[in-house]
């Protein structure tokens, strides 16, 4: 997802259609419509000019203030988290040991932290298979998954 995010918003008149909102323990979403409908409004965007949104959140900055990270998003208005609070948030400090984490939206922001660390310097948002994750915009558009830091990954 990474890989495919990064080309995306690389390539001119280019996108990724987030999908993990419609998904199972496969690639056949059993909801397709939702699909199909952010890829129209992502090609009456690119293509023809025309104001239509398909992009949920996408990371844009994190900044670190105490033992809280605070990540802001473009395409976050109306920033919610459906269910309750934010889920699929994990934090982790210089020694790359990485915490589940509690999180809270304020506005267009999200103030990830944990009590396992006391100095942030990373958050992964849905970094897993099948992720358990529920942020998204007002327009009920998924927030991409993405990582803050840019250490190795590990191969499998």
């Amino acid at each position: 997802q990474e890989a495919q995010q990064k080309v995306a918003l690389a390539t001119p008149h280019a996108a990724l259609v987030v999908t993990n909102d419609q998904g199972g323990p496969d690639v056949h979403y059993p909801g397709k419509e939702p699909i199909a409908e952010r890829t129209v409004n992502a090609a009456l965007s690119l293509a023809y000019g025309q104001a239509a949104e398909y992009q949920g959140p996408i990371f844009k900055s994190m900044t670190v203030e105490g033992n809280q990270a605070i990540v802001t998003f473009d395409h976050a208005a109306g920033l919610k988290a459906e269910g309750g609070k934010p889920t699929g948030f994990v934090i982790a400090g210089e020694d790359k040991q990485w915490a589940f984490a509690e999180a809270r939206i304020e506005g267009e922001r999200v103030f990830v932290s944990s009590t396992a660390v006391a100095k942030p310097v990373a958050v992964r948002y849905g970094w897993a298979d099948l992720p358990n994750i529920n942020l998204f915009n007002g327009l009920g558009l998924p927030a991409a998954t993405f990582r803050t830091d840019a250490w190795p990954l590990p191969e499998k």
